[in-house]
């Protein structure tokens, strides 16, 4: 099971970008922060509000060092069809379709073989920082995100509600 504070576990994934499907790895994005959420199923009622919003919100992440990595059990192909129906998206859509990466991460619902909702936020170095898993019923807010990953980023103790260019209590 990933811990905080633990090395996030590598992987080595096909997803889609751009209508094309490369080879992607955690371990391709180091020096950057990474911003890994997984989701249940493409061609689902609430998937798509959450992938859209982080492919809208996607400057934000880049302007903070970040890359943003979308992940479920469908396969590539699914990806590539559904993004033709949702739109072109900024990040690319990861496939773990032999369920490992989500059994790594300890997000897979093996009755139902989907990934709950979750994200990891994972520093330069690989380290996971910060990582929420939830039910399928209810979509993530992607500002908490953003901010959670400028929080984290200030390297001081924030407290309770705190956003960009609030006070923070110093140094951990």
């Amino acid at each position: 099971m990933v811990k905080v504070r633990e090395q996030a576990p590598d992987f080595k994934l096909k997803g889609v970008m751009n209508d094309q499907i490369k080879d992607y790895s955690l371990s391709q994005f180091k020096g950057k922060w990474v911003v890994m959420y997984f989701y249940p199923l493409d061609f689902t009622f609430i998937c798509p509000t959450e992938v859209t919003e982080f492919s809208r919100r996607y400057d934000e992440f880049k302007k903070l060092n970040a890359e943003v990595l979308g992940v479920s059990v469908d396969s590539v192909h699914s990806h590539k069809a559904w993004i033709k129906q949702i739109g072109e998206l900024k990040h690319p859509l990861l496939s773990d379709f032999n369920k490992e990466v989500s059994r790594q991460y300890n997000v897979l619902l093996e009755p139902e073989g989907i990934s709950f909702r979750a994200v990891f936020i994972i520093t330069p170095e690989g380290i996971i920082k910060y990582h929420l898993v939830h039910d399928l019923d209810v979509g993530r807010s992607v500002s908490e995100v953003v901010r959670v990953l400028t929080a984290l980023q200030t390297g001081e103790l924030c407290p309770v509600e705190w956003t960009p260019g609030k006070k923070t209590l110093g140094k951990a």
